[in-house]
């Protein structure tokens, strides 16, 4: 029915369509996150590509970790003028929870559907406790897009796939 050749093209064709993801813990959690406990998310400075600045980034970045760590509190906030672990503690928001500090280390957007150039990102998330400000965990997460795309896809489709993943490690 299908030629040999034909199923090879279509095999490899098919390798490029799906993005892809990997995490680089810096630093492990000891222990697993309770449950319904608070959680103040900052929200990170905007992501740049050389001189490029991707202004909704930041938002966008905190809102995907809001929306991980939504399914296991109902107390999630994102202090949208707070981008440091420095700035939520002087806020009026300490807490007996946990503080999250994302950081865009890499936003990278291309017309991939034109160019092959997958879009990245590279997304630092630093887990801390409330009370003490001591560090939990730390891991970078990185994504980059599938290269065949017929448009519309953005660096901030690649955020909710590794920051949920990485979120559920935390409380299993």
């Amino acid at each position: 029915m299908f030629s040999k050749s034909f199923l090879v093209l279509l095999a490899i064709s098919l390798t490029g369509c799906s993005a892809k993801y990997s995490e680089n813990v810096l630093d492990k959690a000891e222990v697993r996150l309770v449950k319904d406990t608070g959680i103040i998310i900052a929200e990170p400075t905007p992501g740049f590509y050389g001189s490029i600045q991707y202004p909704d980034s930041g938002r966008m970045t905190a809102d995907a970790v809001k929306a991980a760590f939504s399914h296991y509190s109902d107390k999630v906030s994102v202090a949208a003028n707070c981008s440091s672990l420095s700035c939520l503690a002087q806020s009026k928001a300490t807490l007996n929870g946990y503080y999250v500090v994302p950081e865009i280390l890499h936003w990278e957007d291309r017309a991939t559907e034109w160019s092959g150039i997958p879009d990245k990102l590279d997304i630092k998330l630093t887990l801390y406790d409330g009370l003490s400000q001591k560090r939990i965990a730390s891991t970078i997460l990185s994504g980059k897009s599938k290269w065949m795309t017929f448009g519309g896809d953005h660096p901030q489709d690649l955020l909710a796939e590794p920051i949920n993943n990485y979120v559920n490690s935390l409380y299993q």
